[in-house]
């Protein structure tokens, strides 16, 4: 089970990895450097897929197979069959600041959050079937890695300047969140990242400056820890057919000799020896 090297484009923040099963491709992102990834397991293939002209946050993926992209500064757009098309130009009440994690929810509505800056804080906002938004969550530092329990009663949350891993109870006839509780309190092995749900549901939270993921149990115990060579693993997420290979997104790749010689590269793990498995992430039906 040890990690195997995908690919090295030393990212300055490699993230939000998602399996898209239309195609059944990877797709991830370098934040500051605007670039949308692709990786073709069946041919073993990847590549730049495409230059954005600004920087992608995060982004799902609609149930067509194109990719809804949350930017910076604060706006949402389309790449569709490598065609890239504002929706919101930008948020003004966001005052420029950018977009981090986002995630599709059950019914296809959209989580997006934002950074604090010199400005102030971020928000967490809820984008609605028709392209409504509003925002639903403020006084936020970063924004981050979000899943929902297998049931769908309930959302985690991740600020990863408050070290913590939040849960809400989720509506999911409204998108409602209410009942805001602490799910883990993560002082040990770096900043909480992105993170993703299993088939058991277990919690996998990556950790930037922690060189692993970190899985918990639905009740919140920790329960082990992925070891990466990578000093700031930032995201992670199954796929393949069976979602039994999980793929790892990393930062640091402006500068290996600090954060490792693979900083910044995309690994996988084969998780099927441990019984281990995802769940298909949702598809965003925004209409655009």
């Amino acid at each position: 089970m040890s990690p195997e090297l995908i690919a090295d484009y030393a990212n300055e923040c490699g993230e939000g990895p998602l399996w898209n099963p239309v195609d059944k491709k990877l797709y991830w992102v370098d934040i500051p450097n605007a670039q949308v990834y692709r990786y073709d397991p069946a041919s073993d293939k990847h590549e730049l897929y495409y230059q954005a002209p600004n920087g992608i946050g995060g982004f799902t993926i609609q149930s067509d197979g194109s990719l809804l992209c949350f930017m910076d500064p604060a706006g949402m757009a389309i790449l569709e069959n490598g065609k890239f098309r504002y929706l919101i130009d930008e948020i003004k009440e966001e005052q420029g600041r950018k977009f981090n994690d986002v995630i599709a929810d059950p019914v296809g509505r959209v989580f997006a959050g934002t950074i604090e800056d010199s400005s102030g804080k971020g928000r967490l906002y809820r984008f609605n079937l028709d392209g409504t938004f509003k925002p639903i969550l403020d006084g936020i530092g970063i924004s981050n890695g979000m899943g929902f329990t297998l049931d769908k009663k309930k959302m985690y949350y991740t600020d990863s300047t408050e070290y913590r891993i939040d849960i809400f109870d989720y509506d999911i006839k409204t998108g409602d969140l209410s009942n805001r509780k602490t799910f883990v309190q993560t002082p040990e092995g770096g900043l909480p990242d992105g993170m993703t749900v299993d088939s058991h549901g277990n919690i996998w939270s990556a950790r930037f400056g922690g060189y692993g993921v970190y899985k918990y149990t639905a009740s919140g115990v920790l329960e082990s820890k992925l070891d990466i060579p990578m000093r700031n693993t930032t995201s992670l997420i199954f796929g393949g057919e069976h979602y039994n290979q999980m793929y790892i997104t990393s930062a640091g790749g402006e500068d290996k000799a600090l954060n490792g010689e693979y900083a910044g590269a995309l690994y996988r793990v084969d998780v099927s020896d441990l019984g281990v498995s995802g769940v298909p992430e949702f598809f965003s039906r925004i209409v655009v």
